[in-house]
């Protein structure tokens, strides 16, 4: 058997992660419609986000808070192959700003970049709020501003807050 690097391993699995749920999307959207395809998107990107945040959280021993949570970003924006930059954090607060989204360049690949307004708008919410979620109750999620609806970057910004 031929064996491959993990760097290609990687690449593979990170092709097929996209690949998988471009696909679950579009055989829902055949059978059901968008509308439909989506609302079940937004309720799948409510939980995956979870899992994902817990095993990265156990896998680099990180704490809840802001810290922990501007970490595990981090790691995770840099996995799964996105171009960004942390902001300046200050004490309770920080700044994700996104120069190229992987997901943006697959739906204009495929012929869909006319989509991706609404479906960033849904996915993005429900995946960056349930992640935000998983590192304290009193942290919250702002989207500035995303890429896919035709702004140059997508801003996210990340805090302390006071009220649930």
């Amino acid at each position: 058997m031929r064996k491959i690097s993990n760097k290609l391993l990687a690449e593979y699995l990170g092709r097929s992660y996209g690949v998988v749920d471009g696909l679950w999307f579009m055989k829902v959207e055949e059978r059901y419609g968008f509308e439909a395809a989506l609302e079940l998107d937004r309720q799948v990107w409510e939980v995956l986000p979870k899992i994902q945040a817990r095993m990265l959280k156990r896998m680099l021993n990180l704490d809840g808070g802001i810290e922990g949570l501007r970490e595990s970003l981090e790691v995770r924006l840099g996995i799964d192959g996105f171009e960004f930059e942390t902001g300046k954090p200050a004490r309770d607060a920080f700044q994700i700003i996104i120069s190229r989204c992987p997901w943006h360049a697959l739906m204009v690949k495929s012929g869909r970049a006319h989509l991706a307004g609404r479906v960033g708008d849904v996915v993005c919410r429900a995946d960056y709020s349930a992640w935000t979620r998983e590192f304290g109750e009193k942290l919250g999620f702002g989207l500035e501003s995303q890429i896919c609806n035709g702004a140059e970057r997508c801003i996210m910004n990340f805090e302390k807050t006071t009220v649930v």
